[in-house]
Protein backbone atom coordinates (compact mmCIF):
# COMPACT_ATOMS: atom_id res chain seq x y z
CA UNK A 1 0.00 0.00 0.00
CA UNK A 2 3.36 2.19 0.78
CA UNK A 3 4.57 1.47 -2.48
CA UNK A 4 1.16 2.56 -4.30
CA UNK A 5 1.27 5.65 -2.39
CA UNK A 6 4.77 6.48 -3.50
CA UNK A 7 3.55 6.23 -7.16
CA UNK A 8 0.82 7.79 -7.05
CA UNK A 9 2.75 10.66 -5.14
CA UNK A 10 5.12 11.16 -8.14
CA UNK A 11 2.50 10.68 -11.08
CA UNK A 12 0.72 13.79 -9.29
CA UNK A 13 4.21 15.48 -8.94
CA UNK A 14 5.15 14.81 -12.82
CA UNK A 15 1.25 16.10 -13.62
CA UNK A 16 2.17 19.45 -11.84
CA UNK A 17 5.84 19.58 -13.62
CA UNK A 18 3.91 18.92 -17.04
CA UNK A 19 1.36 21.80 -16.46
CA UNK A 20 3.68 23.93 -15.21
CA UNK A 21 5.94 23.36 -18.74
CA UNK A 22 2.64 23.40 -20.75
CA UNK A 23 1.53 26.39 -19.40
CA UNK A 24 4.58 28.87 -19.65
CA UNK A 25 5.76 27.33 -22.58
CA UNK A 26 3.47 29.79 -24.90
CA UNK A 27 5.75 31.37 -27.65
CA UNK A 28 9.41 30.37 -25.17
CA UNK A 29 10.67 27.35 -27.48
CA UNK A 30 11.71 25.88 -24.35
CA UNK A 31 14.06 28.37 -23.14
CA UNK A 32 13.86 31.44 -20.57
CA UNK A 33 13.53 34.54 -22.45
CA UNK A 34 11.45 36.65 -20.04
CA UNK A 35 7.98 37.87 -19.88
CA UNK A 36 6.42 38.89 -23.25
CA UNK A 37 3.98 42.40 -24.24
CA UNK A 38 5.65 44.11 -21.65
CA UNK A 39 5.18 48.20 -22.43
CA UNK A 40 8.10 49.53 -24.12
CA UNK A 41 10.42 52.01 -22.75
CA UNK A 42 12.34 54.56 -24.68
CA UNK A 43 12.89 57.22 -21.67
CA UNK A 44 11.13 60.41 -21.46
CA UNK A 45 11.86 63.99 -22.50
CA UNK A 46 10.54 65.95 -20.74
CA UNK A 47 9.47 69.59 -21.63
CA UNK A 48 11.31 72.51 -20.15
CA UNK A 49 14.00 70.27 -18.65
CA UNK A 50 17.50 69.92 -19.12
CA UNK A 51 19.94 66.16 -18.84
CA UNK A 52 22.31 66.55 -16.62
CA UNK A 53 24.88 63.85 -17.44
CA UNK A 54 26.15 61.29 -14.79
CA UNK A 55 29.31 62.26 -13.33
CA UNK A 56 31.75 62.86 -10.35
CA UNK A 57 32.01 66.61 -8.71
CA UNK A 58 34.41 67.66 -5.78
CA UNK A 59 31.77 69.54 -3.27
CA UNK A 60 32.50 71.99 -0.69
CA UNK A 61 33.66 75.69 -1.03
CA UNK A 62 35.25 76.39 -4.30
CA UNK A 63 36.57 79.87 -2.44
CA UNK A 64 38.97 80.68 0.14
CA UNK A 65 36.27 80.32 2.98
CA UNK A 66 38.32 78.95 6.41
CA UNK A 67 34.68 79.92 8.43
CA UNK A 68 32.76 77.96 5.84
CA UNK A 69 34.74 75.02 5.42
CA UNK A 70 34.07 73.44 8.79
CA UNK A 71 30.51 73.27 7.53
CA UNK A 72 31.01 72.24 4.07
CA UNK A 73 34.11 70.33 4.02
CA UNK A 74 35.44 68.94 0.28
CA UNK A 75 34.43 65.69 -0.45
CA UNK A 76 34.27 63.33 -3.82
CA UNK A 77 30.58 62.09 -4.88
CA UNK A 78 28.95 60.61 -7.41
CA UNK A 79 25.65 61.55 -9.23
CA UNK A 80 23.37 59.66 -11.31
CA UNK A 81 21.77 61.36 -14.57
CA UNK A 82 18.80 63.06 -14.17
CA UNK A 83 16.48 65.63 -15.96
CA UNK A 84 16.05 69.35 -14.21
CA UNK A 85 14.49 72.25 -15.56
CA UNK A 86 16.46 74.89 -17.10
CA UNK A 87 14.89 77.61 -15.37
CA UNK A 88 13.27 78.27 -12.37
CA UNK A 89 9.04 77.79 -12.46
CA UNK A 90 7.60 80.86 -13.40
CA UNK A 91 4.41 82.47 -11.93
CA UNK A 92 2.72 81.00 -15.05
CA UNK A 93 3.63 77.80 -15.27
CA UNK A 94 2.61 78.23 -11.52
CA UNK A 95 -0.43 79.15 -12.11
CA UNK A 96 -1.21 76.19 -13.97
CA UNK A 97 -1.33 74.44 -10.61
CA UNK A 98 -3.38 76.95 -8.56
CA UNK A 99 -6.15 76.83 -11.39
CA UNK A 100 -6.17 72.97 -11.76
CA UNK A 101 -6.84 73.39 -7.48
CA UNK A 102 -9.67 75.75 -8.50
CA UNK A 103 -11.56 74.29 -10.92
CA UNK A 104 -11.49 70.91 -9.06
CA UNK A 105 -13.16 72.78 -6.37
CA UNK A 106 -15.52 73.93 -8.72
CA UNK A 107 -16.18 71.12 -10.41
CA UNK A 108 -17.01 69.55 -6.84
CA UNK A 109 -19.43 71.79 -5.47
CA UNK A 110 -21.57 71.90 -9.07
CA UNK A 111 -21.67 67.97 -8.74
CA UNK A 112 -19.50 67.44 -12.30
CA UNK A 113 -18.96 63.85 -12.04
CA UNK A 114 -18.27 61.08 -14.55
CA UNK A 115 -18.16 57.02 -14.26
CA UNK A 116 -15.42 55.53 -16.20
CA UNK A 117 -15.26 51.98 -17.30
CA UNK A 118 -14.01 50.38 -14.58
CA UNK A 119 -17.26 52.15 -12.31
CA UNK A 120 -14.64 54.76 -10.36
CA UNK A 121 -16.15 58.17 -10.10
CA UNK A 122 -14.71 60.99 -11.53
CA UNK A 123 -14.61 64.86 -12.09
CA UNK A 124 -15.67 66.17 -15.60
CA UNK A 125 -13.36 67.97 -16.66
CA UNK A 126 -14.65 68.43 -20.02
CA UNK A 127 -17.97 70.20 -18.69
CA UNK A 128 -18.09 73.67 -19.05
CA UNK A 129 -17.58 76.28 -15.62
CA UNK A 130 -19.20 79.51 -14.81
CA UNK A 131 -17.62 81.32 -12.31
CA UNK A 132 -20.71 83.60 -12.35
CA UNK A 133 -23.04 80.80 -11.15
CA UNK A 134 -24.41 81.18 -7.58
CA UNK A 135 -23.55 77.30 -6.61
CA UNK A 136 -19.63 79.15 -6.64
CA UNK A 137 -20.39 81.94 -4.69
CA UNK A 138 -18.83 80.51 -1.30
CA UNK A 139 -15.11 80.13 -2.97
CA UNK A 140 -14.89 84.11 -3.35
CA UNK A 141 -14.68 86.32 -0.79
CA UNK A 142 -18.15 87.09 1.43
CA UNK A 143 -19.74 89.62 3.61
CA UNK A 144 -16.98 91.97 5.41
CA UNK A 145 -14.07 90.38 3.26
CA UNK A 146 -15.37 91.27 0.13
CA UNK A 147 -14.00 93.70 -1.65
CA UNK A 148 -13.80 95.42 -5.20
CA UNK A 149 -16.43 93.02 -6.44
CA UNK A 150 -15.86 89.24 -6.84
CA UNK A 151 -12.35 87.94 -5.50
CA UNK A 152 -11.17 84.51 -5.35
CA UNK A 153 -10.47 83.29 -1.77
CA UNK A 154 -7.50 81.68 -2.33
CA UNK A 155 -7.13 80.31 1.20
CA UNK A 156 -9.62 77.59 0.07
CA UNK A 157 -6.67 76.61 -2.42
CA UNK A 158 -5.75 73.33 -0.95
CA UNK A 159 -4.10 70.12 -2.53
CA UNK A 160 -3.90 66.78 -0.53
CA UNK A 161 -1.33 64.05 -1.81
CA UNK A 162 -0.04 61.42 -0.33
CA UNK A 163 3.29 59.80 -0.82
CA UNK A 164 5.32 56.60 0.56
CA UNK A 165 8.23 57.09 2.85
CA UNK A 166 11.14 54.13 1.52
CA UNK A 167 13.35 55.29 3.57
CA UNK A 168 10.90 53.67 6.49
CA UNK A 169 10.12 50.96 3.83
CA UNK A 170 13.89 49.68 4.23
CA UNK A 171 13.76 49.78 8.56
CA UNK A 172 10.74 47.13 8.38
CA UNK A 173 7.88 49.67 9.34
CA UNK A 174 4.54 48.47 8.10
CA UNK A 175 3.59 49.44 5.11
CA UNK A 176 0.19 51.33 6.23
CA UNK A 177 2.78 53.73 8.35
CA UNK A 178 5.14 54.19 5.37
CA UNK A 179 2.17 56.06 3.67
CA UNK A 180 2.46 59.60 4.00
CA UNK A 181 -0.19 62.55 3.12
CA UNK A 182 -0.49 66.09 3.40
CA UNK A 183 -3.03 69.06 2.73
CA UNK A 184 -1.23 72.10 1.77
CA UNK A 185 -2.80 75.29 0.85
CA UNK A 186 -0.32 76.57 -2.28
CA UNK A 187 -1.75 79.55 -2.98
CA UNK A 188 1.49 81.74 -3.26
CA UNK A 189 2.20 84.62 0.01
CA UNK A 190 1.54 87.56 -1.98
CA UNK A 191 2.23 89.37 1.24
CA UNK A 192 5.91 88.44 1.48
CA UNK A 193 7.32 91.44 -0.20
CA UNK A 194 6.09 93.45 2.27
CA UNK A 195 6.67 91.38 5.16
CA UNK A 196 10.46 90.61 4.33
CA UNK A 197 11.43 94.11 4.13
CA UNK A 198 10.83 96.96 6.92
CA UNK A 199 9.64 100.06 6.07
CA UNK A 200 9.95 99.67 2.19
CA UNK A 201 7.36 100.60 -0.31
CA UNK A 202 6.74 96.82 -1.89
CA UNK A 203 2.33 97.08 -2.38
CA UNK A 204 2.66 96.96 -6.03
CA UNK A 205 4.95 93.76 -6.21
CA UNK A 206 2.43 92.46 -3.45
CA UNK A 207 -0.88 93.14 -6.19
CA UNK A 208 0.72 92.61 -9.34
CA UNK A 209 3.50 89.74 -8.93
CA UNK A 210 1.86 86.63 -8.99
CA UNK A 211 -1.28 87.26 -10.62
CA UNK A 212 -0.17 90.81 -13.08
CA UNK A 213 0.68 89.27 -16.84
CA UNK A 214 4.09 91.36 -17.05
CA UNK A 215 5.26 89.33 -14.30
CA UNK A 216 4.33 85.92 -15.92
CA UNK A 217 7.82 84.44 -16.78
CA UNK A 218 9.30 85.98 -14.08
CA UNK A 219 10.14 83.37 -11.10
CA UNK A 220 6.85 82.30 -8.42
CA UNK A 221 8.29 83.42 -5.18
CA UNK A 222 6.30 83.19 -2.24
CA UNK A 223 6.18 79.49 -2.18
CA UNK A 224 7.23 77.54 0.96
CA UNK A 225 9.11 74.35 1.30
CA UNK A 226 5.85 71.84 1.37
CA UNK A 227 3.97 73.88 -1.25
CA UNK A 228 7.03 73.50 -3.79
CA UNK A 229 7.07 69.43 -3.07
CA UNK A 230 2.75 69.93 -3.83
CA UNK A 231 3.68 71.29 -7.37
CA UNK A 232 5.93 68.47 -7.86
CA UNK A 233 3.40 66.07 -7.28
CA UNK A 234 1.26 67.49 -9.18
CA UNK A 235 2.74 67.72 -11.79
CA UNK A 236 3.62 64.33 -11.79
CA UNK A 237 0.15 63.15 -11.56
CA UNK A 238 -0.31 65.31 -14.69
CA UNK A 239 2.17 63.27 -16.77
CA UNK A 240 1.32 60.39 -15.81
CA UNK A 241 -2.79 60.92 -16.15
CA UNK A 242 -1.38 62.26 -19.70
CA UNK A 243 0.57 58.92 -20.98
CA UNK A 244 -0.65 56.26 -18.78
CA UNK A 245 0.33 53.12 -19.80
CA UNK A 246 1.61 54.03 -22.87
CA UNK A 247 4.88 55.10 -21.43
CA UNK A 248 5.43 54.19 -17.41
CA UNK A 249 7.20 56.40 -15.65
CA UNK A 250 7.62 55.22 -11.78
CA UNK A 251 9.39 58.40 -10.76
CA UNK A 252 8.45 61.27 -9.65
CA UNK A 253 9.06 65.01 -10.47
CA UNK A 254 10.73 66.49 -7.17
CA UNK A 255 12.67 68.93 -5.59
CA UNK A 256 16.95 68.05 -6.37
CA UNK A 257 18.88 67.01 -4.08
CA UNK A 258 21.38 70.18 -2.53
CA UNK A 259 24.26 67.89 -4.46
CA UNK A 260 22.13 67.26 -7.44
CA UNK A 261 21.86 71.03 -7.70
CA UNK A 262 25.62 71.58 -7.22
CA UNK A 263 26.76 69.55 -9.58
CA UNK A 264 23.87 71.23 -12.20
CA UNK A 265 24.84 74.39 -11.31
CA UNK A 266 28.73 73.87 -12.14
CA UNK A 267 28.00 72.83 -15.63
CA UNK A 268 30.77 70.24 -15.85
CA UNK A 269 33.24 72.60 -14.70
CA UNK A 270 34.71 70.93 -11.30
CA UNK A 271 35.30 73.08 -8.28
CA UNK A 272 34.32 76.27 -10.52
CA UNK A 273 33.34 78.89 -8.20
CA UNK A 274 30.11 80.49 -10.35
CA UNK A 275 27.92 78.69 -13.07
CA UNK A 276 29.96 80.30 -15.64
CA UNK A 277 33.35 79.42 -14.26
CA UNK A 278 35.03 82.24 -14.06
CA UNK A 279 36.17 83.61 -10.26
CA UNK A 280 34.47 87.46 -11.08
CA UNK A 281 30.76 88.17 -11.45
CA UNK A 282 31.48 90.32 -14.32
CA UNK A 283 33.04 89.15 -17.47
CA UNK A 284 35.82 90.89 -20.11
CA UNK A 285 33.49 94.42 -20.67
CA UNK A 286 32.16 94.81 -17.19
CA UNK A 287 29.05 93.86 -17.29
CA UNK A 288 27.80 91.74 -14.51
CA UNK A 289 26.72 87.89 -15.21
CA UNK A 290 23.93 87.52 -12.73
CA UNK A 291 20.70 89.02 -10.81
CA UNK A 292 21.70 90.26 -7.37
CA UNK A 293 23.13 92.67 -5.04
CA UNK A 294 26.07 94.12 -6.40
CA UNK A 295 28.18 96.63 -4.13
CA UNK A 296 26.18 97.80 -1.10
CA UNK A 297 23.10 97.90 -2.55
CA UNK A 298 23.20 99.22 -6.30
CA UNK A 299 19.97 96.52 -7.38
CA UNK A 300 19.34 98.04 -10.96
CA UNK A 301 23.02 97.87 -12.19
CA UNK A 302 22.76 94.45 -12.98
CA UNK A 303 19.54 95.21 -15.18
CA UNK A 304 16.72 93.86 -13.31
CA UNK A 305 15.71 95.51 -9.91
CA UNK A 306 13.92 92.32 -7.95
CA UNK A 307 13.63 89.67 -9.73
CA UNK A 308 13.97 88.98 -13.87
CA UNK A 309 12.73 86.71 -16.15
CA UNK A 310 13.41 83.21 -15.93
CA UNK A 311 15.28 82.83 -19.19
CA UNK A 312 18.03 86.23 -17.98
CA UNK A 313 21.41 85.90 -18.48
CA UNK A 314 23.46 83.46 -20.03
CA UNK A 315 22.61 79.69 -19.27
CA UNK A 316 25.59 77.39 -18.56
CA UNK A 317 27.25 74.43 -19.82
CA UNK A 318 24.20 72.83 -19.08
CA UNK A 319 21.73 74.71 -20.55
CA UNK A 320 20.27 76.02 -16.91
CA UNK A 321 20.07 79.93 -16.28
CA UNK A 322 19.70 81.72 -13.26
CA UNK A 323 21.86 78.73 -11.48
CA UNK A 324 23.20 81.76 -9.26
CA UNK A 325 21.13 84.69 -8.50
CA UNK A 326 17.50 85.54 -9.27
CA UNK A 327 16.06 83.61 -6.99
CA UNK A 328 17.09 81.40 -4.47
CA UNK A 329 15.75 77.85 -4.38
CA UNK A 330 14.64 75.20 -2.55
CA UNK A 331 16.22 71.84 -2.65
CA UNK A 332 14.69 68.60 -0.85
CA UNK A 333 17.69 67.92 1.92
CA UNK A 334 17.36 69.09 5.12
CA UNK A 335 19.91 71.18 6.54
CA UNK A 336 22.74 69.76 9.27
CA UNK A 337 25.77 71.47 9.40
CA UNK A 338 28.33 68.59 9.02
CA UNK A 339 26.19 66.91 6.47
CA UNK A 340 29.39 66.58 4.41
CA UNK A 341 30.83 64.40 6.53
CA UNK A 342 28.39 61.35 6.77
CA UNK A 343 26.71 61.14 4.15
CA UNK A 344 27.70 58.11 1.29
CA UNK A 345 29.62 59.27 -1.65
CA UNK A 346 26.92 57.85 -4.09
CA UNK A 347 24.29 60.10 -4.65
CA UNK A 348 24.58 61.73 -1.27
CA UNK A 349 21.06 62.28 0.21
CA UNK A 350 20.10 63.49 3.31
CA UNK A 351 16.07 64.12 4.19
CA UNK A 352 13.89 64.49 7.44
CA UNK A 353 10.18 64.73 7.51
CA UNK A 354 9.82 67.76 9.73
CA UNK A 355 6.07 67.84 11.59
CA UNK A 356 4.58 71.33 13.13
CA UNK A 357 5.14 70.24 16.67
CA UNK A 358 9.12 69.86 16.15
CA UNK A 359 11.39 72.28 17.09
CA UNK A 360 12.75 75.39 14.83
CA UNK A 361 16.27 73.50 13.93
CA UNK A 362 14.34 70.55 12.26
CA UNK A 363 12.46 72.55 9.65
CA UNK A 364 15.75 73.95 8.24
CA UNK A 365 15.97 72.87 4.63
CA UNK A 366 18.98 73.86 2.32
CA UNK A 367 18.58 76.64 -0.11
CA UNK A 368 21.17 76.86 -2.80
CA UNK A 369 21.99 80.15 -5.66
CA UNK A 370 21.49 82.86 -3.75
CA UNK A 371 19.09 85.49 -5.11
CA UNK A 372 18.34 89.22 -6.35
CA UNK A 373 18.77 90.73 -2.77
CA UNK A 374 22.05 88.62 -2.04
CA UNK A 375 25.51 89.46 -1.71
CA UNK A 376 27.43 87.50 -4.40
CA UNK A 377 29.17 85.22 -1.77
CA UNK A 378 25.69 83.36 -2.24
CA UNK A 379 26.10 83.47 -6.19
CA UNK A 380 29.03 80.59 -5.30
CA UNK A 381 28.13 77.27 -6.41
CA UNK A 382 29.48 76.07 -3.50
CA UNK A 383 28.32 78.20 -0.17
CA UNK A 384 25.31 76.34 1.32
CA UNK A 385 22.59 78.12 3.44
CA UNK A 386 18.93 76.91 4.90
CA UNK A 387 15.90 78.41 5.07
CA UNK A 388 12.75 77.15 7.37
CA UNK A 389 10.65 75.08 5.91
CA UNK A 390 7.23 76.28 6.41
CA UNK A 391 8.25 79.98 5.35
CA UNK A 392 7.60 82.02 2.25
CA UNK A 393 10.03 84.98 0.76
CA UNK A 394 10.20 86.79 -1.74
CA UNK A 395 13.45 85.89 -2.84
CA UNK A 396 13.17 81.52 -2.82
CA UNK A 397 11.67 79.67 -5.29
CA UNK A 398 12.32 76.62 -6.73
CA UNK A 399 12.66 74.25 -10.24
CA UNK A 400 11.93 70.20 -10.38
CA UNK A 401 14.18 67.27 -11.36
CA UNK A 402 13.57 63.90 -12.44
CA UNK A 403 15.63 60.63 -12.20
CA UNK A 404 16.89 59.55 -15.49
CA UNK A 405 16.20 56.07 -16.09
CA UNK A 406 18.59 53.51 -17.67
CA UNK A 407 21.86 53.76 -19.25
CA UNK A 408 22.98 57.36 -19.03
CA UNK A 409 22.11 59.40 -22.12
CA UNK A 410 26.35 60.59 -21.99
CA UNK A 411 27.37 56.71 -22.17
CA UNK A 412 25.71 56.75 -25.88
CA UNK A 413 28.56 59.92 -27.23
Amino acid sequence: MTDMNNLLRGLAAAFVVMMVVSCGSKGSYGEIIGVEDRPKYGGINPYGMRYIPSGTLHIGQSDQDMFNTNIQRPKSISITGFWMDHTEITNNEYRQFTEYVKDSIAHVLMGDFITDDLGNEKLDWDYPLDYADPTLDEMFYQGDEAINGRELDTRQLNYYYEWRDWQAAARGVSRAQQIKGEEVNIYPDELCWIRDFGYSYNEPMTRNYFSHPAFDDYPVVGVDWKQANAFCHYRTQLWNEWKGAEQPNTEDFRLPTEFEWEYAARGGKDMAPYPWGAYYVRNAKGCLLANFKPGRGNYPEDGGFHTLKAESYFPNEYGLYNMAGNVAEWTITAYNPNLNSFVHDMNPDYRYDAQPTDPPALKRKVIRGGSWKDVYYYLHTGTRTWEYQDTNKSYIGFRCALTFLGRSINDFK
